[in-house]
């Protein structure tokens, strides 16, 4: 007779099966559309004559919208039900993403990217709450892992697809190569989100494609873990020094996520490599590493039952390939290894570091601290790119910018340490 975990893991599976290819593929387009402006600014600041200040700011105030609605956005979530509202947020971030193609000025680029921000807010923070709502934290690990590997896939894929656009599009029908990556690199995000429309369940228990008996065990192993934890509100979130902390830590780390993700093409040109599709293909092996790194440490937290130390020490190692980048900057093959290993660390740091505060957060405390954690967090991508932009206009150099970035992240790695207690094993 199979013993209860014997049971679970052919039902944990087919869970999986369901629901995280629709999710992994809808981040792959979500984050495609999110960072591609880091490609597009190969061509389209010279076409319209921004300086490296307007570029950073315009690709951070992103993060703006996102910031202003992501809370909201993860309410109506909990109460509309993902389905409908991931579709949505998809849907609506695509048609904004592809009208990037018209930007002229300053002001319409500020605009369509906080747009975009408004657009895409609640869609990382919903999917976390959303596998709250199937897994049970010990498998959390693993699972967010994957889900997250969409920034590696889709920064890997992006970067080939998006260099070979820029030079095979380029002045196509009159439209500049920049002009048809927003265009083209936005359809996926329509396609997916009707997709999920149409395949995404909402809840354990209005899922027709498991038995009765499977949907009893997985809301059983929920339920006893829930009886662990306080049942919170929504004014619970914002009153946790807990959460508030957490948004500290995944502020540091972000940084450098959000530092690589809209520098990388740039690092690497600064390299000597003028080719757009060179670029490209180069800027995918960090995030190939990255990938691998994110799902084999994810099974190494969850199998060993810790979750400090898988967040702090990748985060550190990422950290000092950022500094190792500029001191190597003057051989590529070493300063290209660096970048790949602050990729991995950085990389891989994030999504376990969603396994800690998902451990605490519970009822409505969860969309809400979730959210909270998240858009705080993520105003490290408007620092970060801005920041490293007005660096670089200033001293005509991104070495400054990458040191800073690199402190940011080491000291993620340390409060970690420092101020998270470490989570019981199971």
């Amino acid at each position: 007779m199979l013993d209860h975990a014997d049971r679970l893991e052919p039902i944990y599976s087919k869970v999986s099966r369901r629901v995280l290819p629709l999710l992994l593929l809808g981040y792959i387009a979500a984050y495609l559309d999110r960072v591609n402006v880091g490609f597009a600014k190969l061509q389209m600041v010279d076409d319209l004559g921004f300086s490296q200040t307007i570029y950073g700011l315009g690709a951070g105030i992103f993060f703006l919208g996102y910031f202003l609605f992501e809370v909201p956005s993860n309410i109506l979530l909990h109460r509309i039900g993902a389905r409908v509202w991931i579709a949505r947020i998809m849907i609506s971030w695509g048609v904004v993403s592809a009208a990037m193609m018209f930007v002229t000025t300053p002001a319409t680029f500020y605009a369509l990217r906080f747009l975009l921000g408004v657009a895409e807010a609640g869609f990382f923070p919903g999917v976390i709450f959303y596998l709250t709502q199937w897994y049970p934290a010990q498998r959390r690990g693993r699972v967010i892992a994957i889900f997250m590997t969409g920034i590696a896939i889709s920064s890997a894929t992006g970067s080939v697809l998006s260099g070979w656009i820029l030079q095979a599009f380029d002045r196509l029908y009159g439209w500049a190569g920049w002009q048809w990556l927003f265009l083209l690199e936005a359809l996926p995000a329509i396609v997916i989100g009707f997709c999920i429309f149409f395949r995404l369940t909402n809840t354990i228990e209005s899922a027709s494609w498991l038995s009765s008996d499977e949907k009893r065990l997985l809301s059983n192993e929920l339920a006893s873990e829930a009886g662990t934890k306080r049942l919170g509100t929504y004014g619970d979130a914002f009153r946790s020094g807990r959460v508030w902390f957490a948004c500290l830590i995944y502020f540091c780390i972000v940084t450098g996520l959000y530092g690589i993700a809209f520098w990388l093409p740039t690092i690497i040109a600064d390299m000597g490599i003028k080719d757009s599709l060179h670029i490209g293909l180069l800027s995918a092996i960090p995030y190939a590493f990255a990938a691998l790194g994110m799902v084999l440490i994810g099974r190494s937290a969850d199998r060993r039952g810790e979750r400090r130390w898988h967040v702090a020490v990748p985060a550190a190692l990422g950290a000092v390939g950022l500094v190792l980048s500029v001191i190597l900057s003057q051989n590529n093959t070493m300063a290209l290894a660096a970048l790949t290993l602050a990729t991995v660390g950085i990389f891989t740091a994030t999504p376990l570091f969603w396994s800690i505060p998902t451990a605490f957060l519970s009822g409505a405390t969860a969309p809400a601290g979730i959210a909270i954690i998240n858009s705080f967090g993520n105003l490290a991508g408007f620092v970060s790119p801005y920041g490293v932009g007005w660096i670089r206009d200033h001293t005509g150099s991104t070495a400054a910018g990458v040191y800073s970035i690199a402190g940011f992240v080491f000291m993620g790695a340390v409060l970690v340490i420092a101020g998270i207690p470490a989570l019981p094993r199971k």
